[in-house]
């Protein structure tokens, strides 16, 4: 974990912000150091010279990913978005399977499910989806902290409860990668954009999936999920990777060579430290709103706080110079690493008037 003066010397090198940013869990602030190797990327195109360093850039993201979900590169599948590997699980489920989810969870997280038309998809409310695992109960599917609201799963809950059923489980960590720590080696499946908390660029979502794929059909392979991609460039692929890269999506190359720098940093300021100021920073707003008569969707432990009926306020808010999110007609505020006190401050302020 950085020490304070670390984190913040960090963070202060790579963003500066010119408004209060509180909407990571819209779009996370590009660092300065993947802005850098962006403008590098778009060069090696313009100029002609080759484009190596940017497969080198897949790779490297990749095995980042994995030692933050805690599990080995070779068990990360590099794609587009978090729908498209719903997509994947979901084609992988016989007819009339039952799938549990979240009710109002993030479409990405369920609509694959739905559009199959001949599976069996039962929604519960987040608090109560450990204890409604049954017997029959093919597949859980819920999302680590909800988009809407900040709200975190019990995941211990849902893993035991699972176990106990025979029943697979697939966790969508796109709003908790980068400030909760994971730990994708528990659950079957799990998935996450990577433009929000991990700070990237728009166009990439990791996959992670069990040592023997657990039942997934690579429905989506083209010749970057060959063993020797290369060599599978034209016809079917002759022998798909021997890894999850048999999942992988054509890489926005562009994408992973920012995606790379920021998941270095995330890695240098590590993810406990990340969490402790994220959280703090939570807890600083909910304790303005609650002296100022306003009460968020219970939350604890999140760095995203949602309030009911304020999100009418994120325009007036953004032009002042305060971003954050109406999201279901709540005002969202979101806290990551480049968020401070002063910006919760300045929240408080303007909603106090």
């Amino acid at each position: 974990m950085a020490t304070t003066e670390t984190f913040e010397s960090l963070v202060r090198a790579e963003f500066r912000p010119r408004s209060s940013y509180l909407n990571t869990a819209s779009n996370g602030l590009l660092p300065a150091r993947a802005v850098a190797a962006l403008q590098e990327a778009a060069l090696l195109r313009a100029e002609g010279r080759p484009l190596t360093p940017l497969y080198e850039d897949v790779e490297a993201s990749r095995a980042a990913y994995g030692r933050l979900a805690g599990v080995p590169a070779d068990r990360v599948a590099a794609g587009a978005s978090v729908a498209a590997h719903t997509g994947v699980i979901a084609a992988s489920l016989p007819p009339g399977a039952e799938v549990l989810t979240a009710e109002d969870d993030f479409t990405s997280v369920l609509n694959p499910f739905h559009v199959r038309g001949d599976l069996k998809v039962r929604a519960v409310p987040l608090e109560r989806i450990a204890d409604s695992v049954r017997p029959g109960t093919a597949l859980v599917a819920v999302s680590a902290a909800q988009s809407a609201d900040g709200r975190i799963a019990d995941l211990p809950a849902l893993r035991e409860a699972a176990r106990a059923h025979g029943t697979r489980t697939y966790v969508d960590f796109s709003q908790a990668a980068g400030w909760l720590p994971m730990d994708a080696d528990a659950y079957d499946f799990t998935a996450a954009v990577t433009f929000k908390w991990l700070l990237g660029p728009h166009g990439a979502a990791f996959l992670t999936v069990p040592e023997d794929f657990g039942g997934l059909t690579p429905l989506l392979a083209g010749w970057v999920a060959a063993e020797r991609p290369w060599d599978s460039c034209y016809g079917p692929v002759a022998e798909l990777a021997r890894s999850a890269r048999r999942f992988d999506l054509t890489h926005a190359l562009f994408t992973y060579a920012g995606l790379r720098r920021s998941l270095e940093l995330i890695e240098e300021l590590g993810v406990d430290a990340v969490h402790a100021h994220d959280v703090a920073l939570a807890e600083r707003f909910r304790a303005g709103l609650a002296a100022l008569g306003h009460e968020p969707v219970p939350a604890p432990g999140s760095a995203i706080v949602s309030v009911p009926g304020l999100g009418f306020r994120q325009p007036e808010l953004s032009a002042a110079g305060i971003e954050v999110s109406d999201r279901a007609g709540h005002l969202r505020a979101a806290f990551h690493l480049y968020s401070t006190a002063a910006d919760v401050d300045r929240l408080l302020d303007a909603l106090s008037g």
